[in-house]
Parts: structure tokens; C-alpha cells; sequence
């Protein structure tokens, strides 16, 4: 009993002091944005070669006929199935960082983080119209303005901020913790 009030305590410690880190500002969404990019653009190849080896593996097996296509790029490149799955991968990635740990590679990487207004994580649903409203990150253009809030952020009712580095390492070693 006494380990769990240790842990909530803890907890609320954490929370206060992420309501004390300021916004972060465009320049720094921008790294953080740079970042994520080359992230999702490995994580969209590694996905597309998953796809590829199993359409080979079904026009192997017959189950595909790709006599109308050049080659297997070219069927993938025709399916909006394959436009479906990279989507949800691309959704997927963004929710589930920003849902539970606040932060992507690129955001740890420029110390920032996505949480409520009371230092907590934003929900599932939050991360999804953050990610609808983001406009392709068009929308951090409106952190150039005083309040440095961006326009996915105002809609999904979030804010990033900037943290300590290291209120940004502790938060690493313990989202390993809870992993393990």
C-alpha cells in the first residue's frame, strides 16, 4: 500500500511540474516535425516491405493474378487497400505516442511534449482530432503568434510544452520501467 502512494505521489509531482513547462514554440515544433518525418518515412518502408513480400508470396501461390500490373509495386500502387493500411499505420503511430507517452521520436528528440493543461496524457480521441486538424503541420504555423498554441492544439484542447532535460530523460526511463 505504502508503494502505491509512493507512485501517486510521484505522479502528481510529475504532473505539477509539467503544468510549470512553458509552450514550445514554432522553431522547436519545427525540429521535432523534421524529425518525425524521416521516422514515419522509415516506418512507411519497412511497411511497404512487409506488403510487398506478402503480395509476392500470394501471386506465388496464385491467390493474386499480376499478369494486368508491371510488378508488385505497381498492383500495390493501384490498391486502396494498401492506401488504407499505410493510413492507419500513420494514424496508429501519431494517437498511440501522443496517447501514451506524449511524445513521438522527433518531440523527445526537441524535448517537447503533448499533454493537457494539467500535465496529464491527452486521450486517444484528443490525439485523433490533433492529427485531423494538424493539417500536415500547417497548423504550428499559429505558434508564431504570442500564445505559441497551435491550431491542432487548440482544437483537440492540448498544448505542447518545452521540458527540462531532465524532466525529458526521467520521463524515458520511466516509460522503460513500466514496459518491462
Amino acid at each position: 500500500m505504502v508503494k502505491q502512494n509512493n507512485k501517486n505521489n510521484a505522479a502528481l509531482a510529475l504532473m505539477e511540474q509539467y503544468q510549470q513547462c512553458p509552450r514550445a514554440s514554432f522553431w522547436r515544433r519545427l525540429s521535432a516535425y523534421v524529425v518525425d518525418l524521416f521516422t514515419i518515412g522509415l516506418v512507411i518502408t519497412v511497411a511497404t516491405m512487409l506488403a510487398l513480400l506478402v503480395i509476392n508470396v500470394a501471386a506465388k501461390l496464385g491467390t493474386i493474378d499480376l499478369s494486368l500490373y508491371v510488378d508488385s509495386t505497381d498492383y500495390l500502387g493501384h490498391s486502396l487497400a494498401f492506401l488504407i493500411y499505410l493510413s492507419v499505420i500513420i494514424i496508429g503511430f501519431f494517437t498511440y505516442f501522443w496517447s501514451h507517452s506524449g511524445q513521438t521520436l522527433g518531440m523527445k528528440v526537441a524535448q517537447l511534449r503533448v499533454q493537457n493543461s494539467d500535465g496529464s496524457n491527452i486521450s486517444f480521441t484528443q490525439a485523433a482530432i490533433r492529427l485531423a486538424t494538424s493539417a500536415f503541420g500547417l497548423g504550428s504555423f499559429m505558434a508564431l503568434l504570442k500564445d505559441r498554441n497551435a491550431f491542432q492544439d487548440l482544437w483537440a484542447e492540448c498544448e505542447v510544452v518545452v521540458l527540462p532535460k531532465a524532466l525529458n530523460k526521467w520521463i524515458f526511463k520511466e516509460n522503460n520501467k513500466e514496459e518491462k
